[in-house]
């Protein structure tokens, strides 16, 4: 079963958001994780790189399928989890803490408002995808 944080902000393409002041950290969320199966690789951005709101940044990769990383908020990257370069597992293993994908300088914190929150998150994946596991509320 997946869980999903209600304090956190998701994306149509999986990733989350938590937000502390001007900063996000951007993470894989545990669904999605889960259905990739075994990532064997993580392709990081670059620090210091611009990205926008829900354009491709990185791609995660498991022994299932490869996925496009998108950036859930316009910013600045300040900084990469360096550890995925050598353990991409981080991300199956600890979806919610050691696996951080990257922490964004948000340029515009009005697009928290186009994410979901719990809430919508969960009928979203329950809509889009019937048949799997209810997600787990963790907060």
């Amino acid at each position: 079963m997946s869980s999903v944080v209600k304090s956190l902000k998701y994306a149509k393409s999986h990733e989350w958001a938590r937000v502390d002041g001007k900063l996000a950290t951007i993470r894989l969320s545990d669904y999605a994780q889960k259905h990739l199966g075994g990532i064997i690789h993580v392709e990081l951005p670059d620090t210091g790189e611009d990205v926008a709101q829900g354009v491709r940044c990185g791609t995660v990769e498991s022994v299932q399928a490869s996925k496009g990383l998108h950036s859930s908020l316009s910013g600045n990257i300040v900084e990469v989890n360096e550890k995925l370069r050598t353990t991409a597992g981080l991300v199956n293993a600890s979806p919610y803490e050691d696996g951080w994908i990257m922490k964004v300088e948000m340029s515009n914190k009005e697009e928290l408002n186009k994410l979901m929150d719990y809430d919508e998150y969960v009928s979203y994946v329950e809509n889009k995808f019937p048949n799997i596991d209810e997600p787990v509320a963790n907060t």
